[in-house]
């Protein structure tokens, strides 16, 4: 009964209008879907996704054939997919194609249990603690690097909401806080446009007008600088200006301690390891100072959801959050086998959307699945954003229902 009975792939488009896959898969009795987004900034040691076409030509040609009749086990699946593929980087059969049938595998088995998807992944994954928590939410709310054709200095500038009790109220406050932020922005005389993830963007090389303007309205802040976007011959070109690794270093702690600022993501270049652990010590340093939590120093570029660069920057104290996106290592099971690591080291996670977003929901369910921190989702006006937030309020009903 539990068996793979179907898996066929098909190309669909996502928020940004590009091409991507959908994966269908059956067993007796059960059908879902799972799709796959795409980013922008990637780091450089991310998965390999194919072209789309061939993706999908992978899935029905190449992976479908094995599956048909096999258990649908995630762990099982994933572990033939990747020798099916036989790269480090998936490469051979694109990691869009893996993980689209990766993802189906999980909800199969889910559906097959008769469990809410993120009460299934509680049972495979590892939460923080056992009691149920929200996560916080990231929400982009102004656009700048390559979201937003470098519009802004740094590439997402967001509002974070809710302290893990429930996620309604969060949401509401999103709402509000939005719509503020568009009048003082018109008020303001900007011409605003639309970024990649739904939020806003205007002109400007003032590195703290964006923080000028979001501290006004909300006491917890956070930014992507998506550090890699700007270095060059080794140094950082912000706004025009060159700067070394110290004097960067001293721009966020100005930042820090000027304004609301309690999360940092890829402060550097992904490669640029000793400027992480410089960051990640004196934000360590301010933490204690101010008698509050660590300033997070989140890796995304630097980690890309791999077991081994996670196991590399919890050794040299690089950081201490993770920004978790599946698509960035291709699998289920690795995307578990990363956030449990990181949460044995005492490290927090955040999980991802991509700037390329599709109506599949299941970030929501993983954040809750595994207790994150946090989930970085973009704003409620791109239909395939706003996804996630309905299905976060569907699962906070699931939770109290329990109760």
């Amino acid at each position: 009964m539990n068996t793979i009975k179907k898996c066929k792939a098909y190309k669909i488009k996502d928020s940004r209008g590009d091409e991507t896959l959908e994966v269908e898969m059956s067993s007796n009795g059960h059908t879902v879907w799972a799709s796959v987004p795409a980013g922008k900034s990637t780091g450089s040691r991310e998965a390999v996704a194919l072209p789309v076409d061939e993706a999908v030509w992978n899935v029905n040609r190449v992976i479908s054939p094995e599956l048909i009749g096999k258990k649908a086990d995630v762990f099982e699946v994933d572990d033939l997919l990747v020798s099916l593929d036989g790269t480090e980087n998936k490469s051979n059969l694109g990691a869009n194609a893996i993980l689209g049938v990766s993802l189906a595998t999980l909800k199969l088995e889910a559906k097959i249990a008769n469990q809410p998807l993120w009460k299934h992944i509680q049972s495979l994954g590892h939460p923080v603690s056992k009691s149920v928590g929200f996560p916080r939410l990231f929400v982009n709310v102004l656009n700048g690097g390559a979201h937003a054709k470098f519009r802004l200095p740094f590439q997402e500038y967001m509002f974070v909401l809710g302290n893990g009790m429930n996620v309604a109220g969060p949401i509401n406050q999103l709402q509000t806080l939005f719509e503020q932020l568009k009048k003082k922005l018109e008020a303001e005389g900007k011409e605003i446009k639309m970024g990649d993830e739904g939020g806003f963007s205007f002109e400007s090389d003032d590195i703290e007008e964006p923080f000028n303007i979001l501290s006004e309205l909300h006491d917890k802040l956070a930014i992507d600088v998506a550090g890699g976007e700007f270095f060059e011959n080794g140094e950082y070109n912000v706004c025009g200006q060159k700067y070394s690794l110290e004097k960067l270093s001293n721009l966020y702690e100005l930042l820090v301690k000027k304004y609301p600022l309690i999360s940092i993501e890829d402060p550097f270049a992904d490669n640029d390891f000793e400027a992480f652990a410089f960051v990640t010590k004196k934000m360590r340093d301010y933490g204690v100072i101010s008698q509050k939590e660590d300033v997070l120093v989140v890796g995304d570029d630097l980690t890309t959801t791999n077991p081994q660069m996670i196991a590399k920057a919890v050794d040299g104290k690089l950081i201490n959050a993770v920004l978790i996106k599946p698509n960035q290592i291709g699998t289920i099971s690795e995307t578990l086998k990363a956030i449990k690591m990181t949460h044995e080291a005492g490290l927090k996670t955040i999980i991802s959307h991509r700037s390329g977003e599709t109506m599949d929901s299941f970030i929501a369910d993983l954040a809750m699945g595994v207790g994150a921190f946090g989930l970085k989702a973009g704003t409620m006006f791109q239909s395939e954003r706003k996804e996630k937030y309905d299905r976060l309020l569907e699962i906070e009903q699931e939770v109290n229902s329990e109760k």
